[in-house]
């Protein structure tokens, strides 16, 4: 520790990454101003919105309830490394076919919550899907291309008997 920041060590998006931080620097603006990782949003500050919402060793966290110097040897995936990885490759396509992506605001955590989900329930029913992004809000689409969506990719992955 130098002065009253802290130095945290943690892999992101499969990079490791030491930085020197301040003891409140929360996650999202870790993310946005430290690593010029802009996919996770800020919108609500309150854990409520899901904008905000990243994978921290696998589990899915709201980045503006956790501060960065918190993470020390954690694992953290944002929009951008599963999308550079092309875990939710189909996921996105669907999204896209189904007009589930309007605004765009709300989309990296409604695919982040997606993906966990069919990683742990890979047959969803549609009341699962609704549940499960109960916790991430859309203003633009009503929910309905979105549950949609999620329910195509779930059905093709099932189908496919694996993931893509």
């Amino acid at each position: 520790m130098s002065g009253d920041r802290i130095s945290i060590r943690l892999t992101v998006n499969g990079e490791s990454v030491a930085r020197e931080v301040e003891p409140r620097l929360n996650l999202v603006d870790f993310l946005r101003d430290e690593l010029g990782l802009t996919g996770t949003r800020w919108s609500c500050e309150h854990g409520v919105c899901g904008a905000c919402t990243v994978l921290i060793d696998g589990y899915l966290t709201r980045g503006c309830l956790v501060f960065a110097a918190q993470l020390e040897g954690c694992r953290i995936e944002t929009i951008e490394g599963l999308s550079r990885s092309g875990a939710i490759a189909d996921l996105q396509a669907a999204f896209h076919r189904h007009n589930a992506v309007q605004c765009g605001f709300c989309s990296a955590g409604m695919l982040l919550s997606a993906e966990t989900l069919l990683r742990e329930h890979p047959t969803p029913s549609r009341a699962d899907i609704r549940d499960y992004l109960s916790g991430n809000y859309c203003r633009c689409t009503g929910y309905h291309a979105i549950i949609d969506a999620v329910e195509e990719v779930a059905t093709s992955r099932a189908a496919k008997g694996s993931r893509p």
